[in-house]
């Protein structure tokens, strides 16, 4: 889901004041700190959103981080989803220029998780959305727990917007549970409730209870061996040689199926990733979502998501 931000203000978008770190929990005291936990949180909001200013932290964490750490968990302090989201407010405001902008460097602040020299693991206990399961895909392995209330969900729903993902979201999904059934879903902006998402394999590990989760991820991490790296591009993705020909077996096969020009989108960024490598495929889709939001369509959809918004307010 792409969230709503309470105000962007474009003129402001890329002043460079010090960002304060997010929050850090090491697994243990001495010499090591073990595998470290980064909780993202925007204060007493209920959701985290992906605007510019948590992505300056999360940049401004990410190079503060131990160079002997043994892991990393991506963890979020918010109560109702891990992260509900890119900034709709900045996706539909901001000129071509400032949304390339955007989108490009929030890319390559995630991509300084697909550098770190051990592994990582994102610990999904909400809602966990768009921009939001691009950043968690980012990382090695999802760890999730099951919902304490209402069932939550994840994917990708920007297609439901009338634009597309962003961040490799097209690239990232298909790699990580039947890369027909991910094209298919991306591709219709449908997302899964977590029992769905369990059933279809997109998470690594199960925590038993939200108590739990941190803890099993730290067991997922300590089993892992040392990642090799690939400058910036993420561990699992469809380039990689396990997925490669499975994913363009799929693409082929249910791509007669997807009309809409958000699908064409999605098809087309995996057709790039697939030819010409993963930097390839984050500049389709960012353009792509740029010329997708101007059309009277991406316009439409996003003016609706904002009247819906303001009356649940």
């Amino acid at each position: 889901m792409l969230s709503v931000k309470q105000r962007t203000d474009p003129d402001e978008l890329y002043t460079m004041t010090a960002m304060d770190p997010f929050r850090l929990e090491t697994e243990r005291t001495g010499p090591t700190p073990g595998i470290i936990t980064l909780w993202l949180d925007q204060g007493d909001r209920p959701v985290v959103v992906l605007d510019h200013d948590l992505i300056r932290r999360l940049e401004t964490t990410l190079k503060s981080l131990p160079e002997n750490a043994e892991g990393l968990i991506l963890a979020s302090a918010a109560p109702r989803a891990f992260v509900a989201g890119a900034d709709l407010t900045a996706i539909s405001q901001l000129s071509d220029e400032q949304l390339h902008k955007y989108l490009a460097y929030a890319s390559g602040v995630y991509a300084m998780l697909c550098d770190l020299p051990y592994p990582t693991a994102a610990a999904i206990h909400a809602a966990t959305l768009g921009g939001g399961l691009e950043l968690a895909m980012h990382c090695d392995g999802l760890i999730a727990c099951p919902p304490e209330a209402k069932p939550y969900p994840v994917g990708l729903p920007e297609a439901g917007l009338s634009i597309c993902p962003g961040w490799g979201g097209t690239n990232l999904l298909p790699a990580r549970m039947d890369p027909a059934k991910a094209i298919k879903l991306t591709a219709e902006g449908k997302t899964l409730m977590f029992d769905e998402a369990c059933e279809a394999g997109l998470f690594d590990e199960i925590a038993p209870t939200k108590e739990d989760l941190i803890e099993t991820a730290q067991s997922w991490i300590n089993a892992q061996k040392k990642p090799t790296r690939h400058s910036g591009t993420p561990s699992r993705w469809i380039g990689c040689k396990p997925h490669a020909a499975k994913v363009l077996e799929a693409l082929d096969a249910v791509r007669p199926e997807i009309t809409s020009a958000p699908g064409q989108a999605v098809c087309d960024a995996i057709d790039t990733g697939l030819a010409k490598g993963w930097g390839a495929a984050l500049q389709v889709e960012q353009e792509h979502l740029v010329r997708l939001r101007n059309q009277p369509a991406g316009k439409e959809s996003i003016r609706q998501f904002f009247e819906r918004s303001a009356k649940k307010a």
